[in-house]
């Protein structure tokens, strides 16, 4: 994987990459943290009974964004041994199942996000469970790494006169810094492109990106950022 490092122990075998195991566990922290902190809430015994459902359910959102993050790691491991078939598919209706999925953690953290899109339908090519998989991240970082108390924003657009279709995630947290916005995706020496973040979402994305021959970046804003991805438009008849 570009920009990281392996050595190779005794017996010739692969060790754990150190800067993507350091930012694996730096992304683990936060959530493995709040759901501690969630848990010794419920513990107390001097909730309610509202309250303590409450918790409960922003508890299993926590721990499922989580598990993305750990499923997304394997995923992106074994890269290099998989083919991923590419498929015409309408990004308009993958970014609303997202925003379906996503919406409840949302709404646990006090937050809004919403979908943006053309009225006239897109028809893409790429991998769904790929492209799902970096849409997923982006709104999971925006969520976790934008201090904002405005809704991020979902959406597709059209470019290069219609061959490219472009999935985006704007968020208005704090802005990304110019020497990170040119070099999306780097682990080392961990992109800090916002405070306490790793960058490891984006980095995980970048991977999925190539792998399906799609591209992804940032659009920086004096009040946030717009994460993206590429994909090619597809040339057969568009969906109904």
């Amino acid at each position: 994987m570009e920009g990281s490092s392996k050595r190779l122990n005794n017996d010739g075998g692969v060790l754990v990459n150190a800067p993507l195991f350091v930012a694996a566990a730096h992304e683990l922290k936060s959530p493995l943290a709040l759901v501690r902190q969630l848990s010794l809430g419920i513990e107390s015994g001097v909730l309610t009974g509202p309250e303590v459902e409450r918790l409960a359910r922003q508890i299993t959102l926590t721990s499922e964004r989580a598990l993305r993050l750990t499923t997304n790691l394997t995923r992106s491991a074994r890269l290099e041994d998989s083919l991923f078939a590419l498929e015409p598919l309408n990004p308009a209706s993958l970014c609303k199942e997202v925003l379906e999925e996503i919406t409840p953690l949302y709404k646990a953290r006090g937050r809004a996000i919403t979908f943006s899109g053309r009225k006239r339908r897109l028809l893409g090519v790429a991998n769904r469970d790929l492209l799902r998989r970096i849409v997923m991240n982006f709104v999971d970082n925006a969520l976790h790494y934008g201090g904002s108390d405005s809704p991020v924003v979902i959406s597709t657009t059209t470019l290069a006169g219609g061959s490219r279709i472009r999935l985006g995630v704007r968020d208005y947290g704090p802005a990304v810094p110019a020497s990170s916005a040119k070099d999306t995706g780097r682990v080392p020496h961990l992109l800090h492109a916002r405070p306490e973040s790793s960058g490891l979402g984006v980095y995980i994305a970048r991977q999925f990106a190539e792998a399906m021959n799609a591209t992804i970046g940032t659009t920086r804003h004096r009040d946030g950022a717009t994460f993206y991805v590429e994909i090619s438009a597809s040339t057969q008849m568009r969906l109904l």
